[in-house]
């Protein structure tokens, strides 16, 4: 009995041996408290890129949307910028008054605006009359704008003669080409 007894307790010791002592409680708490903590980090860095992106973004547009009203507010007039006349006359003509007057018109709504106005003449007639002949077109054409609404610090006559023709032929279409008056923007 004496061998079963010391069998049974060399048993129980092998079974004891055998079987892996257990293992104390791990604590996952600070681990996973780390990684919410990463992930909330992670997350409002994601969002604070986004809000700033967007925000770019948004004033981006309206940068854009500023310089294009800008832009429409500032667009010269669809109008032509020159006006013609018959042989040795210095009055605007009625087909040219609509777009002198339009002319006229944004200069008042754009007070920053400046324009110079030529007057030419062909190239009949002396240097001295062809002067004298630009200058009363380019008086014309700014006292139309003037009238249109431009001031008169915004507006600059002169004349050039027959000095700056637009056609060099020597015949009437040539010189109605030269009879005219350029309105040019500063």
């Amino acid at each position: 009995m004496k061998k079963i007894l010391i069998s049974g307790l060399l048993a129980s010791l092998l079974a004891a041996c055998a079987a892996p002592a257990p293992k104390p409680p791990v604590d996952n708490t600070a681990a996973e408290e780390a990684a919410r903590k990463a992930a909330a980090e992670e997350a409002a860095r994601k969002a604070a890129e986004e809000a700033a992106r967007k925000k770019a973004e948004d004033e981006a547009a309206a940068r854009k949307k500023a310089e294009d009203e800008a832009a429409a507010r500032n667009r010269l007039p669809n109008a032509a910028t020159s006006v013609y006349y018959p042989f040795d006359v210095d009055v605007v003509q009625d087909a040219d008054k609509v777009a002198v007057e339009a002319h006229g018109k944004f200069l008042s709504s754009h007070a920053e605006r400046k324009m110079r106005v030529e007057g030419n003449a062909d190239e009949r007639g002396s240097n001295e009359y062809n002067l004298a002949l630009g200058q009363r077109r380019a008086d014309g054409v700014k006292k139309m704008l003037e009238l249109g609404g431009a001031k008169a610090d915004q507006v600059e006559a002169a004349s050039l003669g027959e000095e700056k023709p637009k056609a060099t032929g020597h015949d009437e279409e040539s010189w109605k080409q030269n009879r005219r008056s350029d309105m040019i923007y500063k």
